[in-house]
């Protein structure tokens, strides 16, 4: 029986700032995906952890990412998504092409020792697996297919072919917990014979046949559809893949799916969720419809859980409980 965290890891500010340098500014994050970059002069916005990064595809078609941080005074230098050869930044006009280099200042030619070549955005690595665009703020990052580890070949042994996907929508979220409660949520199925009814109608949840197994950062679950369920569509079972920090990947039975998202830390009582669909061509808009309801039902069991919890710990500085 292993001891919980102290109180203080889920509500403290402090620990929070500590965990945004030590553990998110060196990760690798899911930024967005592709069809966000459908053509040259495309870009978007995104975070790892607090870090603001703007991805783009530039003219030569290369995909970059920098930190969204004019080089003069650190203001946003772009908002959103568009198509725009150029990108400006709102505070002093200082304009910056796609590729990141500075391409013009306001009164830059009265300064004698203005290196103009040497003000461009500073660059972030960028990685892509299928679709999937990735972001790491450090520079001298582990290449992102070594990070992944063995998740693309569970995937694929599964069956979906992730290159074939094509995004659907994007589900977002705020919730009322610390955001480690939220991936310690996810880590596990002891809770869903209790919590998730419907869930545990369709998935054997049962200790003899749904699966956990880990490797390094990574954590896989598989779970089996019951005998008594009949499941129209190619995928026999389900994966649920968590990377760590903060990196959720689920697949459900039936026809090829992904859902892929963070979980992010907004304060140390409040986390930000998002999670990108992505479906096969020709899988059935009713076939889509039922299975965003299912998930959307089992999402909402879950946001009661993880917020219970985080209103149930002990006041600061009483002793913690085991589990």
């Amino acid at each position: 029986m292993e001891s919980t965290l102290p109180y203080s890891w889920y509500s403290d500010p402090e620990v929070l700032r500590r965990e945004q340098e030590k553990i998110f500014r060196s990760a690798w994050q899911y930024a967005g995906h592709l069809g966000e970059l459908p053509e040259p002069g495309t870009f978007f916005t995104t975070r790892a952890g607090r870090t603001p990064v703007i991805v783009t595809r530039a003219r030569d078609d290369e995909v970059r990412a920098f930190l969204n941080v004019c080089r003069h005074r650190g203001f946003p230098v772009a908002a959103g998504a568009g198509k725009r050869e150029t990108i400006q930044c709102p505070y002093h006009a200082w304009t910056y092409g796609l590729d990141g280099s500075l391409r013009a200042a306001p009164r830059a030619n009265e300064e004698e020792d203005f290196h103009q070549d040497e003000l461009g955005l500073v660059p972030v690595s960028v990685g892509t697996w299928g679709p999937f665009v990735f972001v790491n703020a450090d520079r001298d990052a582990e290449p992102l297919a070594d990070a992944l580890g063995s998740m693309p070949a569970q995937v694929a042994e599964l069956g979906p072919d992730v290159g074939d996907l094509t995004h659907y929508t994007r589900w977002e979220a705020e919730i009322d917990a610390n955001w480690k409660i939220v991936c310690e949520n996810f880590l596990e199925c002891y809770h869903c014979q209790v919590a998730h009814p419907g869930f545990s109608a369709i998935i054997d949840v049962s200790p003899e046949s749904y699966a956990l197994s880990t490797e390094g950062p990574l954590s896989s679950q598989r779970g089996l559809v019951r005998d008594s369920v009949t499941i129209e569509g190619e995928l026999p079972r389900s994966q649920f893949h968590f990377l760590w920090p903060n990196l959720t990947v689920n697949i459900f039975p039936g026809h090829p799916n992904v859902s892929i998202g963070p979980v992010v830390p907004v304060t140390a009582e409040r986390t930000y969720r998002f999670l990108d669909y992505f479906f096969a061509p020709g899988v059935s808009q009713a076939w889509i419809d039922e299975l965003m309801a299912f998930d959307a039902q089992v999402g909402s069991e879950d946001k009661a859980l993880v917020e219970g919890v985080h209103r149930g710990w002990p006041p600061a500085g009483s002793r913690t409980e085991t589990s």
